[in-house]
């Protein structure tokens, strides 16, 4: 199934996105992820790099797998990082001849060590190139990402939708948001696309909070670029225990994915960190109508 297609249809689409494990124990939790989640019967989920594109073999592995094993469909993230043309076409012709249907091109983040992102000779500078060779080659449905709050190197909002209408005009099928906590950002990213011509699926990205360590200066959000929202960062500050984190970052992600998808959003991508509890709260809270004031148990 192509995700675009999904997308066509009138009922929201929810997926997950998992990153390959690095070693066995991690490779247990994530089977164990995938089967607590299947039953919600995803419409589809997706592989990610590791770093600077480490675990390209291990990316190309799952997706086959999922698809494959489990009847969901699934999406493989492709970088530019460390890679040369022929190099992605050999992962390419790889996806191809085992019936993968979906990639989502990302230019990728910049090697650890190195504070900016420089290609290969013979790659690709952004993942607006890396769609166009994609099409150019290859019938994939292709993704491409999006930020409601900015890309972390962009120098201004402006430069955001204009990238994001470079991918569409590079075949990007759907985008994909970075993970935000402010419905608003989103509306407003949205509003200024539309206004620059862009008329593909742009689909939320929510990841519910889930320790008060994601939001500490070096945590993952601030490394992410989201920003966290006042009343939200009260709240965590606030809470008592784990337990009461998690109920708070539950709360604020239902009552997040509620707004978006009343104002017209196409479905929600969820950050999973390869866990389930989360994403399947959510989820199922959204499903049976329970109030955003659902706490984790």
């Amino acid at each position: 199934m192509r995700i675009a297609d999904a997308y066509r249809s009138r009922k929201p689409v929810f997926s997950f996105e998992f990153f390959p494990p690095k070693d066995e124990r991690g490779m247990h939790r994530l089977h164990d992820t995938i089967a607590a989640l299947r039953p919600l019967r995803p419409d589809f989920v997706s592989v990610t790099y590791g770093a600077g594109g480490t675990t390209r073999e291990l990316t190309v592995e799952l997706v086959t797998e999922i698809k494959r094993d489990t009847g969901i469909e699934a999406m493989a993230h492709l970088t530019c990082v460390g890679s040369t043309a022929d190099e992605i076409a050999e992962v390419l012709d790889r996806f191809a001849a085992d019936d993968v249907e979906n990639v989502i091109a990302l230019r990728g983040d910049p090697p650890k060590g190195e504070a900016r992102f420089t290609p290969v000779p013979g790659g690709f500078a952004h993942g607006s190139e890396l769609a166009t060779f994609i099409k150019s080659r290859w019938p994939f449905c292709v993704a491409g990402a999006a930020y409601p709050e900015g890309h972390v190197e962009s120098a201004s909002a402006d430069d955001d939708i204009r990238y994001a209408k470079a991918k569409q005009d590079a075949g990007v099928d759907v985008l994909i948001t970075q993970l935000f906590f402010d419905p608003h950002d989103y509306f407003r990213f949205v509003t200024k696309a539309r206004a620059a011509g862009v008329t593909i699926p742009i689909v939320p990205g929510v990841m519910p909070i889930t320790s008060a360590a994601q939001l500490a200066p070096t945590g993952m959000f601030a490394r992410s670029g989201a920003r966290v929202p006042e009343a939200l960062r009260h709240r965590v500050e606030a809470a008592r225990d784990d337990e009461a984190v998690q109920a708070v970052g539950l709360a604020w992600a239902l009552g997040q994915c509620r707004k978006v998808l009343e104002a017209g959003a196409p479905g929600i991508h969820f950050y999973t960190l390869n866990r389930s509890h989360a994403a399947y709260r959510v989820y199922h809270g959204l499903r049976t109508g329970l109030p955003a004031t659902v706490g984790a148990r």
